[in-house]
């Protein structure tokens, strides 16, 4: 039976990366790494998006005599904060507001009488229509032209967006692996019609199915876990230099969507995953071939 147990071994080309196997799993697991990492990244900025403009309001008010316009933030601010649906309000300076509009009009286009809205935000404890409804009614009391903008409005579509892509780069994930599933079949069937006479010689000298099988797992294991390694550390490389990238640009958006120790783990489990896939596909392909030559 030692021979038995032997032959089967060459079945399959010997040494690591001696076929295109490996090279084809290093390239999906690459790709699925980076995909994955990706959508754990969009969602976590997703995430953060949300939590920033959640119950997120601004109250707009446009007044052209600057006296009046103050005493109407003024009173809008204290009644905010006496409301029990707000938890935070901030009024923005007449001196904020220029600085921040200094950008689009330049410092000639704000002198002068031209009319520099007041701004207050504030946060309700639920983004409730009710709560809202409320919000408006004492606001409007006071100042009826008031324009009350909601974060989420105007925030919506780019969360929308993000959705998406993280879909994309979860679907993204799935298909690279049906395609590294797909090649291990391909090559596994190749494998089994190129040394079909040895399969059978094998047969013959009392080799079962089930130990011709494991020699084939055995040796797609190796192809597997060598490309697997392969595809993972680029991909862990791409991902520290864009990483770095990201920690340089310092934005708010980008900054919270880093990954936690938690969404390393899960991307460290694609090429697990991926060596998973690779024995299972070989062991079902190469047991079914097998079948239909008995």
């Amino acid at each position: 039976m030692n021979t038995g147990e032997a032959q089967p071994r060459r079945v399959l080309p010997d040494g690591r990366f001696s076929g295109p196997m490996p090279w084809v799993i290093a390239i999906m697991i690459f790709l699925a790494v980076l995909a994955a990492a990706a959508g754990l990244s969009i969602g976590r900025a997703t995430g953060a998006i949300q939590g920033a403009i959640a119950g997120r309001i601004t109250v707009q008010i446009v007044e052209a005599n600057p006296d009046v316009r103050a005493d109407k933030r003024a009173r809008i601010a204290r009644a905010l904060r006496t409301n029990a649906n707000i938890t935070d309000v901030q009024e923005v300076g007449d001196a904020e507001m220029r600085k921040l509009l200094a950008p689009w009009l330049g410092a000639d286009g704000l002198e002068g009488d031209l009319p520099v809205p007041a701004l207050i935000d504030a946060s309700l404890r639920d983004s409730s229509a009710k709560t809202l409804a409320a919000v408006e009614t004492a606001v409007r009391s006071i100042d009826a032209t008031a324009r009350i903008d909601r974060h989420a409005d105007w925030m919506g579509p780019l969360s929308g967006l993000l959705h998406t892509l993280k879909w994309l780069a979860i679907a993204l994930v799935a298909v690279t692996g049906v395609a590294a599933a797909a090649a291990v079949i391909l090559g596994s069937r190749a494998a089994m019609d190129q040394h079909r006479a040895t399969i059978d010689v094998m047969h013959l000298m009392g080799a079962t199915d089930t130990q011709i099988s494991r020699q084939f797992e055995r040796r797609v294991a190796q192809d597997a876990i060598s490309g697997s390694a392969l595809g993972f550390v680029a991909g862990i490389g791409v991902l520290i230099l864009v990483g770095q990238s990201i920690r340089a640009v310092g934005a708010g958006l980008v900054t919270g969507a880093s990954l936690g120790w938690f969404d390393w783990l899960l991307v460290l489990i694609v090429p697990v995953a991926g060596v998973g896939l690779a024995m299972l596909s070989a062991r079902i392909t190469v047991m079914r071939a097998l079948a239909r030559i008995l």
